[in-house]
């Protein structure tokens, strides 16, 4: 164990990000360099919730390195100078024109309509990096566009082409490697979720093996042919399928890449990683993560440590491709939660767990869950592994998320926003019931409000919203059973222990009174406990659904004491007085 390590705090050194972190600065050693943590991103369309795992990961781990104190450091490769594969459906403004695009580097292929950016690529990459950066994700961007026509890689792709024969007689291993058979189901669903790049040609096919591809400078696609080349002068003449023909110096040209499979552990190689995850598309038999074992010696390299993740989906839905439109991206996230919370759902599970980051109702469970952390926290019952993922959720080695002081539960304050109509006066109103801690104004509860309001008006399900009603429900008033009239008169006015609801008028308060009612029927105390009593349980849920029906008009709603706190004493009296 290092020094660093030893003077690390325990629970620091409890989760998977600890340990592959540890593996790192191993690896790092072994190879005589600094920790290079990297991550590929393709802006083919929106970097998804399912692409971010890709920066998250390499991200934990960096982080975790300079919180030690390494040197370490985090890339993101753009791959902007992919081609354009496909017209992409959902994308507003998007249609069978861009078709002419096919081929093109998505550096060099229109931005989708509205957009004040230059190209497909920078649209995508913009709108990602915002979301990076509103949750401290810091990094060296590199631009694949930007390192080809520079010229950066032109001793690589010599090199490359040099040793085409080799790079051939490997790819030939396993150009006719069927997936593993029970791995089918869940490849076909990460080659849908990713950009495409996993299943790209790998320069194969015709006369002899180039692991080049050329643009064509008269069309700009990659729908060109090597016809031939020379190792001493480098002179390669290609065609395109748009009629053009041409003679180059490689060595100068400027207008092409090597093909994916090569182009990766070339990079590999290049920025000297030590760390790369990637997805089950990349690790299947025969795809680039696994070629790369043999092919990054090519360039003297080894390929780096690289675990692959598995999916993040999005409520309920797993599969998710960042060439459609509708895929959910960190700033959809963080328009309905804090950036805490969202850095927690990446950094809680460990890489190999699939997980779902939740839209609908499901969100508000998980942030009981944060809350729950919370609390354990506060009183020193949390696991060391939930200290460590709740740290790095909280902020980085250099920095710290925006955190709301006021710990309401989501689901409370979505009743409230929700039953108000989001007016500031009365959710102000509402919630100074809550507890005994005095609420002067609403900015304790910032940022979480704001989500919570975000979330009511674009994501809470339609039959989940409440309506209380404008007058008493007369026949159902009518209709009441001698046992409903008593129960709601010990709940307005009290007896048997309980006081009248008026005195009760804090969450604790009309909790205990609407759970008391069945229990003062039953001749005990409001606030006897009792365990294990299927009957006292199914009279007080008869109770509650007798009260949304009164209430509005359906037969759930939200936490009954949180209902009635917003609807206010004087109108609750008016719709439940027998």
């Amino acid at each position: 164990m290092t020094e660093a390590e030893q003077t690390q705090p325990e629970h620091e050194r409890a989760d998977w990000v600890s340990r592959i972190a540890d593996d790192v600065i191993a690896e790092a050693e072994r190879r005589g360099t600094k920790p290079i943590a990297a991550s590929g991103l393709s802006p083919s369309g929106v970097i998804h919730l399912g692409n971010f795992r890709e920066v998250m990961t390499p991200h934990l781990v960096a982080d975790e390195l300079r919180r030690r104190g390494v040197d370490a450091e985090h890339i993101i490769s753009w791959d902007d100078y992919d081609r354009f594969r496909k017209v992409p459906a959902g994308i507003e403004g998007v249609d069978e024109r861009w078709a002419q695009h096919i081929g093109k580097p998505l550096t060099s292929v229109p931005a989708p309509p509205g957009s004040p950016h230059d190209s497909w690529a920078a649209h995508f990459r913009a709108r990602a990096e915002e979301g990076f950066a509103a949750l401290g994700i810091r990094y060296r961007g590199i631009s694949q566009t930007e390192q080809y026509r520079a010229g950066a890689y032109t001793e690589q792709i010599l090199h490359a082409m040099r040793h085409r024969a080799e790079i051939d007689a490997i790819l030939a291993q396993y150009r006719t490697l069927p997936a593993a058979k029970d791995e089918d189901e869940e490849l076909q669903r990460a080659l849908d979720a990713g950009s495409g790049a996993a299943s790209e040609d790998d320069g194969s096919g015709g006369g002899e093996y180039y692991p080049y591809k050329p643009y064509c400078t008269a069309c700009g696609t990659d729908l060109t042919t090597i016809e031939a080349y020379d190792d001493d002068s480098t002179e390669m003449t290609y065609s395109c399928t748009c009629g053009h023909r041409e003679t180059v110096l490689l060595r100068e040209f400027r207008s092409g890449k090597l093909v994916w499979k090569v182009d990766w552990p070339m990079r590999w190689a290049f920025e000297r990683v030590v760390f790369e995850p990637s997805g089950v598309d990349h690790q299947s038999p025969g795809s680039s993560f696994q070629v790369g074992l043999q092919l990054a010696p090519v360039f003297g390299w080894e390929r780096p440590l690289g675990p692959m993740y598995a999916f993040v989906g999005f409520g309920g839905v797993a599969k998710m491709s960042s060439s459609r439109g509708g895929a959910p991206d960190t700033l959809d996230a963080l328009r309905v939660m804090e950036g805490p919370v969202l850095r927690w759902l990446y950094a809680r599970r460990r890489m190999n767990q699939s997980f779902d980051v939740a839209f609908g109702s499901e969100l508000q469970r998980t942030y009981d869950e944060w809350d729950a952390l919370a609390r354990k926290v506060d009183a020193g019952s949390a696991q060391p592994g939930d200290l460590a993922a709740l740290e790095r959720a909280l902020g980085t080695a250099g920095e710290r998320l925006e955190q709301t002081p006021r710990r309401v539960a989501y689901r409370t304050l979505a009743s409230v926003v929700d039953i108000t109509f989001g007016d500031e006066a009365q959710v102000l109103r509402i919630l100074r019931g809550l507890d005994d801690e005095p609420l002067d104004g609403l900015e304790p509860l910032q940022p979480r409000l704001a989500k919570v309001e975000a979330w009511v008006a674009t994501h809470m399900p339609a039959e989940e919203h409440t309506t209380v009603r404008d007058a008493p429900d007369a026949e159902g008033l009518a209709a009441l059973t001698e046992t409903e009239r008593e129960a709601l008169h010990l709940l307005l006015e009290g007896g048997g222990g309980l006081p009248a609801i008026d005195e009760a008028w804090t969450l604790d308060g009309l909790t205990n009174q609407v759970y008391g009612v069945a229990k003062v029927q039953r001749g005990l105390e409001p606030d006897a406990i009792v365990k294990g009593d299927k009957e006292l349980s199914g009279a007080q849920r008869a109770f509650f659904a007798l009260l949304y029906r009164l209430l509005v008009g359906r037969e759930t709603g939200p936490r009954i004491p949180t209902l009635l706190l917003a609807i206010g004493s004087e109108r609750v009296r008016a719709l439940l007085a027998p």
